[in-house]
């Protein structure tokens, strides 16, 4: 049971991590495809925002507290932060990619351990969220396609 709550709370800190990267992109794009890209970073990061509570409260239903600072949950993050802002489109949809990568791995792997422990309710939320993720996967390398 132990290794399923630290891998919720992997997942809580890399999809709060993929929020954010996301939120920035939103706030911080520029050029010729702002309007479609600010709406695009815009759906996907309300969609990750949207989970990050609900996976908490896997976290609680477990018994086991949610990290209580910012620092304790960037402890179990697996995310990369971007140390400059991106300045082109092609770099931060690669980025996006791979912190979305990076929550369908920590997605499986809770979706694996709860399996494992018959915690059926958190192995139904990381197969939902693994659908969610697939589709924000797909719609980030076809964009990737398009530009690159």
């Amino acid at each position: 049971m132990e290794e399923l709550k630290l891998g919720l709370k992997t997942l809580l800190a890399d999809t709060f991590v993929m929020y954010f990267k996301t939120h920035s992109y939103h706030w911080n794009i520029e050029g010729i495809h702002f309007s479609q890209y600010h709406d695009f970073f815009g759906n996907i990061y309300l969609d990750v925002y949207g989970a990050i509570d609900p996976t908490a409260e896997q976290l609680r239903a477990l018994d086991e507290y949610a990290p209580m600072s910012i620092s304790e949950l960037y402890d179990y993050k697996t995310i990369q932060e971007d140390q400059d802002r991106p300045e082109l489109l092609v770099d931060m949809l690669t980025n996006l990619q791979s912190a979305n990568d990076a929550v369908i791995s920590s997605l499986n792997k809770t979706f694996e351990l709860a399996s494992q422990q018959n915690e059926q309710g958190t192995a139904d939320f990381a197969a939902g969220r693994l659908d969610v993720h697939k589709k924000h996967g797909w719609m980030i390398r076809s964009s990737l396609k398009r530009i690159g």
